[in-house]
């Protein structure tokens, strides 16, 4: 059952985002990891900051009045490394189900992680079991990428529901170069968030352009 008094450590959340799954989506980025994929391009959230801690029902809502009165499709929460907050991922999901079953939205929830599918199912079923879909298995730097949302090749697109076979069914076996790839960008103050999956030399391309057009960027989050 949720608990909304549940604390829930939160790098940003954003709507909409149109990158990382079907549709219009809800991100969520948890703040933490302990995994620490090389060369990944989110080590923004590796620490686990602890002013960044909110209650889950503060974050809950957030996504309600995000999404009020507007085309939502779906929710996706990545990070950092969702499942490290094994206790607040699990109450947020109660509480995104609540919310679901009790509104007219027929939202999806797809969640990433970097552990090994087997790792999650043996130590995480109970979490599984709220999912719609899953992307798991760490980012292989030296893996090429291939499929539609996902960083490298060795990740899979896990159907966990029947609202995913069916939502996702048209997506199982697009390839990046089918679909086109995509990244979003967001303003934040002086920061500039992109949201998507690059490819290899991508970020390093894009902050070459920038600084040809006069813009620096005094850190990187994908690089240390």
């Amino acid at each position: 059952m949720q608990n909304s008094k549940t604390k829930i450590n939160i790098n940003k959340a954003h709507f909409p985002v149109t990158v990382l799954g079907p549709g219009r989506r809800i991100g969520i980025w948890l703040q933490g990891c302990s995994i620490g994929c090389k060369n990944c391009v989110s080590q923004d959230t590796w620490d686990a900051t602890p002013s960044r801690l909110m209650t889950v029902a503060q974050l809950l809502t957030w996504c309600k009045q995000t999404s009020d009165a507007q085309e939502m499709d779906g929710i996706t929460i990545s990070g950092g490394e969702p499942f490290d907050q094994p206790a607040a991922l699990s109450a947020l999901l109660d509480g995104l189900h609540q919310w679901r079953t009790s509104s007219q939205h027929g939202f999806d929830i797809l969640c990433y992680s970097g552990y090994p599918l087997t790792t999650l199912q043996k130590n995480h079923s109970a979490i599984l079991a709220k999912l719609d879909a899953l992307i798991p298995e760490p980012y292989i730097d030296n893996k090429p990428l291939t499929d539609l949302w996902r960083g490298s090749s060795n990740q899979s697109l896990q159907l966990l529901s029947a609202r995913a076979e069916q939502k996702y069914a048209p997506y199982l076996n697009n390839s990046v170069v089918e679909s086109g790839k995509h990244i979003q960008a967001m303003l934040d103050g002086k920061k500039v968030w992109y949201i998507g999956i690059p490819a290899r030399g991508d970020m390093a391309a894009l902050e070459a352009l920038c600084q040809e057009r006069g813009v620096t960027f005094d850190s990187a989050s994908w690089r240390s």
